[in-house]
This record gives C-alpha cells, sequence and structure tokens, in this order.
C-alpha cells in the first residue's frame, strides 16, 4: 500500500470533490474526536501529526445487519507487537455505539474521529470491541450481533481476544509533522463472519484493509433483476479484494477509495451466474471517478450451471480452525478472478464453496463506449483453490480444481505448510 499523507486543507479540498461527485447519501456520524492516551513516549516538544479514521464495509453473505461496537483504536508503529506490552501503542478512545456495518456499502463512511500522534511510520492498529451484555434488551442490545436474512433474531458474534489486545490489523502510513494522515477501514463483513458448524454460534474473525481515504472510485450498474443475489470485486494494487454489493433497486455500485492504477479488473459474481469481468480499467486522481456504463445498458451476467467444493484445511494432523479458502478463474489474458471465498468452520476446519461451472465473460474497458462481452478461452469448470492461514506460507496441495458435473460436489482437502 502506498503512504499517501495529505494535509489538512489538501484532504479537506479532496474530500468536498469526492462527495460532490457521488451519488449515494453521506450517512456517516462523527463518533469522536479524541484525545491521546499515551502508553510510553509522546513527551512535550514532540513533533505531532493527525491520524483520521473512518469506517465502511464490503458486502456480508446472508445477512442484513452485521453491528460491531468499537471501544478504543490502538496504533503501534511495530507490525510484531502483540498487543500485550505496554510500550509504544497510543489509543483512541470511541464513544460507545453499535455500527451496522452493512449500512456502509458503495464507499458511504462511519467516522470514528482523529487523535493527535508522534511524527513516525505506523505498522499496526487494534480494533479493541466492546463487550456483549450478559442479558441483552432493547435498551441494552448486543454490542456485536448479526440479523440473517429473513429473520429479526439478533445472534451474538462470538469474539475472541478482541475486548483485552484487540483485533490486529496490518497498517502502513505515516503522520508527518501538522499534517493529517487519513485513513479508511474498509471492513469486509461477509469474509469476516465464520459459522461454527451446526453449533448456531458465528464468530468474528476480522478482515479489515487499511487503506487512504481517496477520491477515486469505479462504478457502473449491474440488471437490478440480479442486483441483490451479486457481489462486484476488485484488487487494489496491494492486492487487497475491495468489493461491494449493488444498490437492489438501480443495480448501481461503487468500488472507491482506489489507488491510482492503469489496470484494474472489475468482476461481477453471483449465484446461478456466470463470471463476468471489466478489465483494463483505469483510475487516477484527475479523473476521480471512472463509469463503466449507464442505467440503460446494465451489465447482465449469463446464467450457469453450478457445482461445488468441499474439503477440509490443515497441516499435518493439525486442523487449521482460522484458515480461509478463495476460489479464483484465470483468463486467458492473465487477469485472476476472485469468484467466492469463506473462512473455514472454526471447530472442524471445513468447507464448501459453490461456483459456476461457465468460462467467464469479459469485456475491455473503452471510454466513451459500451461493454461488450465475448466468452473466454478459458477452460470451463477450472479454478485455482488456494488456502491461507496465519503462520502457514505455502500450500502443498495442487490448487488447480476442475468441478464435476452440475449439482455435483468435488472433495479436496487442502494442506498448507509453516
Amino acid at each position: 500500500m502506498s503512504n499517501i499523507v495529505l494535509s489538512r486543507e489538501h484532504t479537506m479540498h479532496m474530500q468536498r470533490n469526492f462527495r460532490s461527485h457521488q451519488p449515494w447519501t453521506w450517512s456517516g456520524l462523527v463518533l469522536a474526536t479524541a484525545g491521546l492516551v499515551a502508553c510510553g513516549g509522546g513527551g512535550g516538544g514532540t513533533p505531532t501529526g493527525t491520524l483520521q479514521l473512518a469506517m465502511t464495509d464490503a458486502p456480508a453473505c446472508g445477512y442484513d445487519h452485521v453491528y460491531v461496537t468499537v471501544n478504543k483504536i490502538r496504533v503501534h508503529p511495530s507490525a510484531a507487537a502483540d498487543g500485550t506490552e505496554l510500550l509504544g501503542w497510543r489509543e483512541m478512545s470511541i464513544p460507545t455505539q453499535r455500527i451496522d456495518l452493512l449500512s456502509l456499502t458503495n464507499g458511504v463512511l462511519q467516522e470514528l474521529g482523529s487523535m493527535p500522534l508522534p511524527v513516525g511510520s505506523y505498522q499496526q492498529l487494534r480494533l479493541v470491541l466492546a463487550d456483549n451484555p450478559a442479558n441483552p434488551s432493547a435498551a441494552n442490545p448486543l454490542a456485536n450481533a448479526l440479523v440473517r436474512s429473513g429473520s429479526d433474531t439478533e445472534i451474538p458474534l462470538t469474539t475472541p481476544s478482541a475486548q483485552q489486545s484487540g483485533f490486529k490489523l496490518q497498517a502502513r502510513f505515516d503522520v508527518r509533522s501538522g499534517q493529517v494522515a487519513d485513513m479508511v477501514l474498509d471492513f469486509d463483513a461477509c469474509r469476516s463472519i465464520v459459522k461454527a458448524g451446526a453449533s448456531g454460534r458465528y464468530n468474528l474473525k476480522p478482515v479489515v484493509a487499511v487503506i487512504p481515504r481517496l477520491t477515486t472510485a469505479i462504478e457502473g450498474y449491474v440488471d437490478p433483476a440480479l442486483a441483490s443475489g451479486v457481489v462486484v470485486s476488485t484488487r487494489d494494487p496491494d492486492n487487497n479484494v475491495r468489493a461491494t454489493v449493488p444498490n437492489s433497486v438501480t443495480g448501481k455500485f461503487t468500488l472507491a477509495y482506489l489507488p491510482e492504477n492503469t489496470n484494474y479488473t472489475v468482476v461481477v459474481a453471483g449465484q446461478n451466474l456466470t463470471t463476468a469481468a471489466i478489465t483494463n480499467v483505469p483510475v487516477s486522481l484527475a479523473t476521480g471517478v471512472t463509469t463503466l456504463n449507464t442505467a440503460q445498458t446494465p451489465i447482465v451476467p449469463p446464467a450457469s450451471a453450478m457445482a461445488a467444493v468441499a474439503g477440509v484445511v490443515s497441516s499435518g494432523s493439525a486442523l487449521l480452525t482460522d484458515a480461509r479458502v478463495s476460489a479464483s478463474q484465470t483468463l486467458s489474458t492473465g487477469q485472476a478472478l476472485q469468484v467466492a471465498s469463506m473462512g473455514v468452520d472454526p471447530e472442524t476446519a471445513e468447507y464448501m464453496l459453490t461456483l459456476p461451472l461457465a468460462a467467464a465473460v469479459k469485456a475491455p474497458y473503452v471510454s466513451g463506449s459500451p461493454l461488450v462481452f465475448t466468452t473466454d478461452s478459458m477452460l470451463a469448470g477450472r479454478y485455482n483453490l488456494t488456502g491461507t492461514a496465519t503462520g502457514y506460507t505455502t500450500q502443498s496441495t495442487d490448487p488447480v480444481l476442475d468441478l464435476g458435473v452440475a449439482g455435483s460436489t468435488t472433495v479436496k482437502d487442502l494442506v498448507l505448510m509453516p
């Protein structure tokens, strides 16, 4: 990730320009402009700048609400700090307020506040969450919870370690004297929630990208009839997956705060649909918003039969219960398309992904011209299946997967190595 630090005046100017281009309503409330609680260091006379934070969200899968309550944000110069030592940490306390992550799609922000920091480079953020009450009520609801689609019942989210040392987020940003490092926490609720088998419990394992608040975006439209069932995503130059869901009425989607790059690939994926890709999409600060298409010419991915892949992720005899599994297709022109991703069951390390059998369709972006999709010459039903887990760097299992016939399930266990 590029370290982008803006002066206060430049930041405000860019935000004004960005908001004037956006069709959505900015619903962020300022939660706090918090003071600094310093644990070791930061004496008088030390040059300082400001860290400003906001939160946005990628889509959730099968949920109407995902609530989190952040009590503190901790910052440290070292990516290796384990959260228990006292020296080097700076903390921003936040007044208690539940945040519904699913209200923050398509670039909408929830302001978290700002804090002074000594000048320097910072490599780690930690989110410290509030505890769920023992006896929740309407007046004292669950701090961290989800509501499944079609239900009104709040289900508590289990958040191991989040109330003590906090959830660890990798970050790279500089704070310069008298300037503002304006950053966004892009919280991917879909990839952050893991169901624990048939127990009825759900674990929260946050997948959060810490990104600069840039005045850039890619926007476009899918067919509104398909909008509620698809996810639109891309990968930024640092390989972070950036995703959103289209508006269910208009079909409009926005992938916001993207670093400059001339060659983004936008992926539209959903159940019972062929994966669609728009290639060679440019993003620049000079342009601001890159528009792929209009409401009159929406993206309509063709239907596709589906098949499943399932298995267990392990290392030797150890089950890797914090692993993630992702399935991607590769276009004949080399672009990798992430089609699906999930965390394994936190008790059994099992996973199951249902994937389209059809070869992807693709359209090159040409400014001012309509998107023209053609079927790629990739082998239909072929995927790369990869597992990742903290502390494990390689996969000894061949990632190439050829799906079976429609409705079938292919078993593929994944073995990772430290």
